[in-house]
């Protein structure tokens, strides 16, 4: 299995959940421009970022991390 990249993870996620990323911008407290840096791989989210999306979507970040499968 190829192991995904945070870009990838967050896309499949956005796909998967039916989540536009003004949508998932907003559950999670950031600006979309940031959701569409990510998905273009151009930056990632910090740590304290990574942590609110987690708390925010009560998913661990072990996902977002590529570490797991599921969320």
């Amino acid at each position: 299995m190829k192991e995904l990249i945070f870009s990838e993870i967050l896309q499949n996620f956005l796909n998967e959940n039916h989540l536009t990323q003004t949508k998932f911008a907003s559950i999670v407290g950031v600006k979309q421009s940031q959701v569409s840096e990510w998905i273009k791989g151009k930056a990632k989210p910090s740590y304290d970022i990574l942590r609110q999306i987690s708390k925010s979507l009560s998913i661990s970040a072990d996902y977002f991390l590529g570490l797991t499968d599921e969320y």
